[in-house]
């Protein structure tokens, strides 16, 4: 005669919530490296402690927060988001995630589909929480407003400095020249005659190309070390002001401190010109 057996279900164990801490610095001065390595070993041990928590690793940056392009970290802890690897991602703070206001929402709703907490730990949120992007979105906007404070002291700095004609930012050595040991510019006999050189076959009619292959075949290298010159190396030489003596300051300039480009400058900002800076390699202009 046949039974009947009951099998109780087998209790399903828990599983962990993988944790992950993303740390960010903004330079590669000791002190912040010193600081980055602080908060790699304080979230590390942190997680580890939890008994709750599966360690999923630390993912850090070095570099502004003003733009994600360049956060190789911080793109491969979104990967890992996205494939399932990481349930709750711990941040020190929303500044260090990111100060560009859209690329914060972005990455939040993003990670927000894939279940994906984040944990501002200053601040005590948790991104998850439904009431919690009105105010990350106030803090993520107060930090981008200092970033383009911050920005904005930096230029007029600069173009302080610009005004005036002993600013080392006048200086700045490039290829047939040296410094002295005051720090002024003074011809590097080898290299300016290269630079003649350059200037006298240009004149005479030579393409970059033919220009190139003359200093490949007499054996001397592009400023870089390299055995080739590129047209590029060349053009800038012949479009630099400094081998005649003049130095022009901003010829290029950052429009947006959120994505840093440089712009050239075609005269959207002041070009500071000091003329007779230095001893001229090219004397005909």
């Amino acid at each position: 005669m046949a039974t009947t057996r009951e099998i109780p279900p087998r209790k399903k164990e828990p599983s962990l919530k993988k944790v992950a801490a993303y740390c960010r610095v903004s330079t590669k001065a000791q002190d912040q490296l010193d600081s980055l390595a602080a908060q790699e070993q304080h979230y590390e041990e942190l997680i580890k402690a939890n008994s709750s928590w599966q360690f999923a690793g630390i993912y850090s940056d070095v570099g502004s927060g003003t733009t994600v392009k360049g956060r190789k970290r911080l793109n491969t802890l979104i990967s890992a988001c996205r494939r399932g690897k990481v349930d709750m991602v711990l941040i020190k703070s929303a500044s260090r995630f990111a100060r560009n206001t859209l690329d914060a929402l972005k990455i939040i709703h993003m990670l927000h589909r894939w279940n994906v907490d984040i944990y501002f730990e200053t601040e005590d949120i948790h991104s998850i929480h439904e009431d919690s992007e009105f105010i990350l979105t106030v803090i993520c906007a107060q930090a981008q407003d200092e970033s383009e404070s911050k920005s904005a002291d930096i230029k007029w700095g600069l173009q302080k400095s610009f005004t005036d004609p002993e600013s080392k930012y006048y200086q700045r050595k490039c290829y047939g020249y040296k410094h002295d040991k005051n720090g002024h510019l003074k011809i590097n006999a080898a290299e300016a005659e290269v630079v003649r050189l350059i200037f006298r076959m240009s004149k005479e009619g030579a393409s970059l190309s033919q220009i190139a292959k003359v200093l490949q075949e007499q054996g001397i290298p592009s400023p870089r070390g390299k055995a080739v010159w590129s047209r590029e190396s060349l053009r800038k030489i012949l479009n630099n002001e400094k081998y005649h003596g003049t130095v022009i300051l901003q010829k290029t300039f950052v429009a947006n401190c959120l994505n840093h480009k440089q712009i050239k400058n075609m005269g959207q900002q002041e070009l500071y010109e000091v003329v007779n800076n230095h001893e001229a390699i090219i004397e005909d202009i």
